[in-house]
């Protein structure tokens, strides 16, 4: 079933990534490029991000933090002035594992603030002009961690869920409003919030990977984007089950 209008053809379209220093959102901003689209790569890194218009004729940059709602602000009256948005990818994430046993505010209301509150901000700048164009795609990029509880992920994990909630949401809100909405939910991908994980992390995949995916995923019109299929839907099928089962299930497979 096709959830939104399908994108295929990218030449002329404005892409806006917010979170493409590294990692997918990088990798989706290099894939967008090559299939003809306008990019617009935003992250902390500025050096990074210069380093990818180095490279790709044509990108633009503009750096920003995006838990700073005055600069989100700022950085989207730039965007929206040189033109119309066509798409809008919040890509940018924190993690630091945590247990509830070793509790500490300040990460919870870290990771609340770049994979949350971030995304909350860009759209108060954005949404409004794509509402009133009647045009326009936002893609959130949340996490199968954002499916039911899991060890390590007290921090991480609900913040996920929330973006999956905004997402579901969201999509009921606008959808006769000309505005598309999709929902990205990676499995593991080779990252450098990845890279932390000291365990064996289930059908890892490459950024590049994850870009393509998500760019099928868009050409479908799919809602939810996830992937790799062999791990997804194992976690979709935990989402489904009883807690009587579940917490047994989670404990056996983590050893948790």
């Amino acid at each position: 079933m096709s959830y939104n209008p399908p994108m295929n053809d990218w030449h002329g379209k404005t892409v806006w990534l917010v979170g493409a220093s590294s990692g997918i959102g990088l990798a989706t901003a290099h894939l967008l490029h090559t299939r003809g689209a306008r990019v617009v790569v935003s992250a902390r890194n500025a050096q990074a991000l210069k380093e990818f218009a180095d490279t790709h004729a044509g990108a633009v940059v503009v750096p920003l933090d995006a838990t700073d709602p005055a600069a989100v602000q700022l950085a989207a009256q730039e965007v929206l002035g040189s033109g119309s948005l066509d798409v809008l990818m919040y890509c940018a994430g924190y993690y630091k594992e945590q247990r509830a046993t070793a509790f500490d505010l300040d990460e919870m209301l870290r990771h609340q603030q770049v994979n949350y509150t971030g995304a909350l901000y860009l759209l108060d700048a954005v949404l409004p002009a794509m509402i009133q164009r009647g045009s326009g795609h936002i893609s959130l990029i949340s996490s199968v961690a954002g499916y039911r509880g899991l060890p390590k992920s007290l921090a991480y994990g609900p913040t996920k869920a929330a973006l999956i909630n905004l997402a579901e949401t969201m999509y009921v809100d606008l959808q006769a409003s000309g505005v598309g909405v999709s929902l990205i939910n990676p499995g593991f991908v080779e990252t450098p919030l990845t890279a932390q994980n000291q365990f064996d992390m289930p059908a890892l995949i490459t950024p590049a990977k994850a870009a393509s995916e998500i760019l099928a995923g868009w050409a479908k019109g799919e809602f939810e984007i996830h992937f790799p299929k062999r791990f997804t839907r194992w976690m979709k099928t935990l989402r489904l089950l009883p807690y009587a089962l579940y917490f047994p299930a989670v404990k056996k497979f983590t050893g948790l």
